[in-house]
């Protein structure tokens, strides 16, 4: 129920994984065992012995706010501000890749208009400063602007 919180969880540089379908009990387990903060909208899942006693941290996050009312929510529950862009797709750092190392993936227009292009180091994905870029950057910037100081 939260995936598109958890993309844009990434746009704004946290790691954030979602799973369709995941049981509670695993999904628990796994907040557990990898000491990340569990993000919900399921009420029982709070009432979790290992969530109500704090061993695993968690939110609850509001089901039916617009996704990026989600984000801010999270980012000022948490304390947390915008970090560096992750990978929207899997959460992986992206590097800088050199225009010559792209000539075989990116379209012919894009190689003939832009020069920056970054690489997932988990997904390996390609990304290049086109105009979604620049709407993913807007956001961003939407977003820095409406947390508490």
């Amino acid at each position: 129920m939260l995936g598109g919180l958890a993309r844009w969880l990434r746009a704004v540089g946290y790691e954030a994984a979602w799973e369709h379908g995941i049981d509670d009990g695993d999904l628990v387990e796994r907040s557990r065992r990898t000491g990340a903060v569990l993000l919900s909208s399921d009420r029982p899942l709070f009432d979790r012995k290992l969530v109500r006693s704090g061993e695993v941290k968690a939110l609850f996050v509001p089901r039916h706010a617009p996704v990026l009312d989600q984000v801010v929510f999270v980012l000022d529950s948490l304390h947390l501000g915008v970090r560096e862009l992750r990978c929207m797709a899997c959460g992986g750092e992206l590097l800088a890749t050199p225009h010559d190392e792209v000539t075989e993936e990116a379209p012919p227009r894009v190689l003939a208009t832009c020069e920056d292009y970054f690489r997932c180091t988990s997904c390996r994905r390609l990304y290049w400063r086109g105009t979604h870029w620049a709407r993913i950057e807007a956001t961003r910037t939407s977003i820095a602007s409406r947390l508490v100081p």
